[in-house]
């Protein structure tokens, strides 16, 4: 949902620690950001057009057929992470009487602060090229769907709405698509703002509205 990178094999946001993963979903993880880290490197000397899935093969020592397997598309290494799932579980994780708009704010600063602590130059180049290049920005659309349905999912248990109604899903997608502008925004600017203070900014824009002119 964010800038934030993969988590490490034990921890989730908005929690001290998370149930430890097994040897496979470990192993799965670490194939996956070899692969997204020699994916980064690659896009860093040469560019993102010029790089080729036989290239990140080779570079992340893996065969191409496994790159696939982890990543059915080029853009889909530079978008996808091990946060979307971890995110909504520390959602449920919240107090249960805290505000949910609390709830939300609490956990994306988590995240954001993490993953920016993590390795804060894959976050940069990542929402570059989000900015930079149309398949990736056209593929990050797609992919909402699959974060909202995680996201509704969350919602729902905690609120005690069907998921499917439209208001658990407009809410839903109206996050994700805010989140979305937020991090387009960052990077359009040259990442010189703080994200975790534009991302603030954008959830009181969510739960207040528009703030009055020249306020």
């Amino acid at each position: 949902m964010t800038a934030a990178q993969s988590p490490s094999p034990s921890a989730a946001p908005g929690s001290p620690a998370g149930p430890p993963l097994g040897l496979r979903e470990r192993k799965k993880i670490k194939t996956r950001e070899t692969i997204r880290a020699a994916t980064y490197a690659l896009v860093r000397e040469q560019g993102y057009d010029a790089t080729t899935t036989e290239q990140i093969a080779e570079r992340a020592e893996v065969s191409p057929s496994t790159v696939c397997r982890y990543f059915p598309t080029k853009e889909d290494i530079v978008l996808t992470d091990e946060w979307d799932p971890l995110l909504a579980n520390a959602l449920r994780a919240r107090p249960a009487g805290e505000p949910w708009t609390r709830s939300v704010r609490e956990v994306l600063r988590q995240a954001v602060d993490r993953g920016m602590a993590d390795d804060p130059e894959a976050s940069r180049l990542r929402t570059r090229l989000m900015v930079e290049v149309p398949a990736v920005r056209a593929r990050m659309r797609e992919s909402m769907s699959v974060t909202g349905r995680l996201l509704r999912a969350a919602v729902a248990e905690r609120t005690g709405r069907d998921p499917e109604s439209l208001e658990v899903r407009a809410w839903a997608m109206s996050l994700l698509g805010a989140l979305m502008e937020t991090t387009l925004f960052w990077a359009e600017r040259g990442h010189r703002d703080d994200l975790a203070g534009l991302v603030d900014r954008t959830l009181t824009v969510l739960e207040h509205g528009l703030p009055a002119e020249n306020t």
